[in-house]
């Protein structure tokens, strides 16, 4: 296994602390927002607004693998050189 570089060594650096950040403001905003009560409509629209997003996003990725699978993605690049098969 080979060493980080330099660079690789700052990025995840830059990215731990993006991370941990984020984490010490959700955690923030959570408890900030403790006593906000939500009626049946906002739970009706979270749940619909979970789902369709989970169902969008399943479905492009759906769509993102068959296409890939099926040779379309060749296909609509013209600069991609098309591989010879091997002679006998």
């Amino acid at each position: 296994m080979r060493s980080l570089s330099r660079g690789q060594i700052a990025l995840v650096a830059v990215l731990a602390t993006l991370l941990i950040l984020t984490g010490v403001w959700a955690t923030i905003v959570w408890n900030a927002t403790g006593d906000v009560v939500m009626d049946q409509h906002g739970w009706i629209a979270l749940g619909l607004g979970t789902f369709f997003s989970l169902l969008i996003g399943c479905g492009l990725m759906a769509l993102m693998f068959f296409s890939s699978r099926s040779g379309h993605d060749e296909a609509a690049d013209p600069f991609r050189k098309k591989q010879e098969p091997p002679a006998e």
